[in-house]
């Protein structure tokens, strides 16, 4: 939405422009969009394919030491949450599950289907 100041000033600023005129370079600017849009998109696939996904790690900008942290446990640092319960879903099943404390990753053991414990739960 555009202010009503910042409307009058544009108005007051030019003149109009006859609607046919307008029309044409805006399908001039749509086809500009557009092709611009569609190469950026084939750059990135082309960058996905060589390996530069992570552009951060690529150009040096993130260590190995980081890289190797996983999402949870990095956006906890970044938020400065030291305690956290971290839940991995895939689809609509969860994938796995462990826990933040005081900014250390600590792995739950994985209980299997055939556990007595996990009958008596």
């Amino acid at each position: 939405m555009i202010h009503k100041w910042f409307h009058k000033i544009v108005r007051r600023r030019t003149r109009p422009i006859p609607e046919d005129k307008a029309f044409v370079w805006k399908q001039r600017l749509s086809i500009a969009y557009g092709l611009i849009a569609w190469n950026c998109f084939g750059l990135v696939c082309y960058s996905v394919y060589k390996g530069k996904a992570d552009w951060a790690h690529y150009y040096g900008l993130k260590t190995d030491e980081e890289k190797e942290v996983s999402p949870g446990l990095a956006w906890s640092r970044t938020l400065n949450i030291p305690n956290a319960k971290v839940i991995r879903v895939s689809g609509l099943k969860k994938v796995d599950e462990y826990e933040i404390v005081n900014g250390q990753q600590v792995m739950k053991e994985k209980k299997e289907l055939g556990d007595p414990e996990l009958l008596k739960e």
